[in-house]
């Protein structure tokens, strides 16, 4: 008898120790490698079906370009190290998946996260990403044997699914994630007999119905972006009648005139403390009339405490009370909102049973793709014509981030906190949010080709697209041009941020002729920028004259003979001025050279343009350096493994990048601001980190300024070669 006691005392210890084990197990997914797998698919898959307590899948920061399939397993918690260090990207078109062989008709698949009969996950610290639309040139006919033409028109917009889980994922938990898509139904959690999903402090965006619950779902602290004029919401509540999405404590963005939701079966909402940007379309949740709709229990869309920036709409004036038993706003929480079937904030044991998932594929899988096509779109009952005319405007994925740049007063950042702007890289939903919500901020620039370079995209990307959001925000960054303007033509480098040196007339980097470039396109409706609203022409061509007269009356005069041009120049006397520490007010052997250009490219130049020019290109060939290169030579020692020098060279010209402004001194400047004759004498990091000399005007005196000469001033002396 000891013996059988000893024994299933060891059984259970086994038993424990088992269970144990399944508490703490954990596999780690690095894309470096420095984990047990490299993918997260990988980590999955290793795991048993079935466990007594959850596992871990630990994921470190990095971009995974997987597409994740979760089926028949359970307990599990797919835990990444950030939300915004792990991402989890895998580009896929719903419709391009239905034709796919692989694919069919079930949407087990069609996501980039995808789970099918695997209760008890949760999903924390994740962006997953279906970028399919935002990359997109616009909608594609692509090879489908089950259409009978055997083609299908896959849309830039069309269902594009993130998350999707199937029947048999219930008890759903997603903490500190971000879905982000462009089409419909980025968030779809469908099991309409069982589903359970609970969500806090996410990010979802995307088109029409991207959040899409069936069943029981709450959502509280999250942030929902919308890109879909239909719907930003949706809920399908028809298994049951107390199913029901509750929206706690949430925000809603979107694009203009954005609608808040909609339901094309039995529903119930329920948005309680939520706030709306005034972007949202005076537009009460809706029934899609496409749908089979409200028959059994009418409709049931409650509100409390909700409100919008700009002013409330009285539809979401507050109405809990006539809900079903009266709760107030407190008692509406996540375990009030699953009645009993799940507990996830007390984790009480369930109370009232689950009925279990219908079993099979998604019932739901087989309605027409072309219905599914048109319920996104909005245009599934209305004749051609009027179809096309409402069908959403293609997109460019960098113009819409330009979009999402630019700042109230009409111009355009060139970092934000230090960070260079890029639209070469899709943004967060973070990103995105961030970037909204500093759209007043005075930080809006023509230095480093921003405001003049979104603008030229802009009107390019709308000349494709015929979108007419692009085209507003081209003509709105050129009326901010006209605006940053001063009555003397000159340009500052900032506006309306004038500190420091911002508020000086600006020719550094070009920035100011940049500005007129653009504006004399826009005078002369050339170079693209035809696009633009006509009466844009007058204004900017009145601004192009005002600037020429700055550039004239800014050139230097140095012992009574005129030279070139500084940096920067005070926008009161219009003297040379000192900027940054190593720019000190000098004159310029690198911005002269545009100025010159600009100055040329003028139509019927006045006597003061030619003789403006013709001083330049005379201050520049007197202060060429013959003889001289400027060349990056290995040297180990160091710091970036190379040194910067200015060395003899037969043949060579350059031209160094300040002159003092008595005699045309090169001189070079470092970060404690005095001024030296040599490169050589400042310290390494400027003289490696900045364009102290270069050959800037080369082409300029041996190309253009003798193929303008010939056109305008033929009896100037000749003795350039072409």
């Amino acid at each position: 008898m000891k013996r059988v006691l000893t024994l299933l005392f060891l059984l259970v210890g086994v038993g424990e120790m088992g269970i144990l084990t399944a508490r703490a197990q954990q596999v780690t997914v690095a894309a470096d490698g420095s984990g047990e797998f490299r993918t997260i698919q990988a980590a999955l898959n290793s795991l048993p079906n079935e466990a007594a307590k959850p596992r871990t899948v630990y994921i470190k920061n990095g971009t995974y370009r997987e597409k994740v399939l979760l089926d028949g397993k359970q307990n599990i918690i797919i835990k990444g190290q950030s939300e915004k260090g792990v991402v989890l990207t895998y580009s896929q078109a719903r419709d391009a998946w239905r034709c796919d062989p692989a694919g069919g008709p079930d949407d087990f698949g069609a996501a980039t996260l995808n789970l099918r009969n695997s209760p008890d996950i949760t999903l924390e610290n994740l962006t997953v990403l279906n970028p399919y639309g935002f990359e997109a040139a616009g909608d594609v006919l692509i090879p489908c044997p089950q259409e009978p033409g055997g083609q299908r028109k896959v849309g830039k917009t069309g269902h594009q699914m993130a998350l999707r889980t199937m029947p048999g994922t219930t008890r759903l938990t997603v903490k500190h994630c971000t879905f982000r898509a462009l089409g419909g139904d980025t968030v779809s959690p469908w099991d309409v007999d069982a589903g359970l999903y609970y969500f806090q402090d996410c990010t979802m965006e995307g088109g029409v119905d991207f959040y899409c619950p069936r069943g029981w779902a709450y959502a509280e602290n999250c942030l929902f972006i919308c890109h879909n004029p239909n719907a930003a919401i949706w809920h399908d509540g028809s298994g049951e009648e107390d199913q029901k999405t509750v929206l706690k404590n949430c925000r809603f963005e979107g694009d203009p005139n954005f609608k808040l939701g909609r339901f094309h079966r039995e529903a119930q909402f329920y948005l309680i403390n939520c706030r709306f940007a005034k972007e949202m379309a005076d537009a009460d949740i809706y029934w899609a009339e496409s749908g089979p709709g409200a028959k059994q229990w009418g409709r049931r869309v409650y509100y409390a405490g909700c409100h919008r920036e700009g002013g409330d709409y009285a539809w979401f004036q507050d109405n809990l009370s006539t809900a079903k038993g009266s709760p107030t706003a407190r008692q509406v929480s996540a375990d009030w909102t699953f009645g009993g079937r799940w507990y996830p904030k007390s984790k009480r044991p369930a109370t009232v049973p689950l009925k279990a998932a219908a079993p099979g594929p998604d019932k739901y899988a087989g309605l027409p793709r072309q219905t599914l096509v048109a319920a996104e779109t909005g245009t599934a009952a209305l004749p051609n014509a009027t179809a096309a005319a409402l069908a959403a405007p293609l997109r460019d994925s960098v113009a819409d981030r330009m979009l999402v740049y630019q700042r109230a007063v009409g111009g355009w950042p060139k970092a934000v906190n230090e960070v260079k702007v890029k639209y070469d890289h899709p943004l967060t939903a973070a990103e995105r949010a961030a970037a909204r919500a500093v759209t007043s901020k005075p930080d809006a620039t023509i230095d480093n080709d921003a405001t003049t370079r979104e603008i030229r995209y802009l009107a390019g990307a709308f000349a494709t697209t015929r979108n007419p959001a692009y085209l507003a925000a081209a003509e709105k960054g050129v009326r901010y041009l006209l605006q940053m303007q001063y009555p003397n033509g000159g340009f500052p480098q900032y506006y309306p941020d004038l500190s420091s040196y911002r508020h000086q007339i600006t020719y550094n980097d070009d920035a100011m002729i940049r500005a007129l470039q653009v504006l004399r396109d826009v005078s002369r409706r050339a170079n693209g920028l035809e696009v633009l609203d006509a009466t844009l022409a007058e204004p900017a061509q009145q601004a192009v004259n005002r600037g020429i007269e700055c550039i004239l009356k800014t050139q230097y005069v140095q012992n009574g003979t005129l030279t070139a041009w500084c940096a920067q120049h005070d926008e009161k006397t219009l003297l040379p001025v000192k900027a940054r520490a190593f720019e000190l007010a000098s004159l310029s052997g690198m911005e002269t050279v545009n100025i010159v250009r600009f100055l040329m490219d003028t139509e019927n130049p006045t006597p003061a343009i030619k003789k403006s020019i013709e001083a330049a290109v005379a201050w520049l060939e007197a202060v060429k350096l013959s003889g001289f290169a400027v060349k990056d030579q290995p040297d180990p020692k160091q710091p970036k493994g190379f040194d910067r020098v200015m060395v003899p060279e037969a043949g060579s010209v350059i031209w160094a990048r300040f002159y003092d402004l008595k005699a045309n001194r090169p001189i070079y400047v470092g970060r404690d601001s005095q001024p030296r004759p040599a490169l050589a004498d400042i310290e390494y990091e400027r003289r490696t980190g900045y364009a102290y000399a270069g050959v800037w005007p080369a082409k300029l005196l041996s190309r253009d300024y003798p193929r303008w000469q010939q056109k305008w001033n033929s009896n100037a002396p000749q003795g350039r070669n072409n």
